[in-house]
């Protein structure tokens, strides 16, 4: 269950995608099939290649991409790392510890 998105937040984030940038997308996030974890970032791209292409330098293989048919295709990071990928991309605004 997702919840703690503002309507303009996720906007922003299609916008980005429909430009065909990378795009970041931090919010609280429930799934019992991951205890413990209570945040997600979604890293959605329209070009598929280019998502697949960063994905690769940060060690996701391209068969993680959750694919939608509303062309808003991501990865979802959890955990370690979902921080280590948010650091080395210089998004400490992303990075909840709450």
């Amino acid at each position: 269950m997702a919840f703690g998105i503002k309507r303009q937040e996720l906007k922003e984030w299609k916008q980005k995608i429909d430009n065909g940038e990378i795009a970041f997308l931090t919010h609280y996030w429930l799934d019992e099939r991951f205890p413990g974890y209570k945040t997600v970032t979604k890293v959605g791209c329209h070009d598929l290649h280019l998502l697949a292409k960063w994905g690769e330098k940060h060690g996701l293989r391209k068969e993680w991409i959750h694919h939608r048919p509303d062309g808003y295709s991501h990865f979802d990071l959890i955990g370690a790392r979902q921080n280590d990928i948010l650091l080395k991309e210089g998004l400490v605004d992303h990075i909840w510890n709450k």
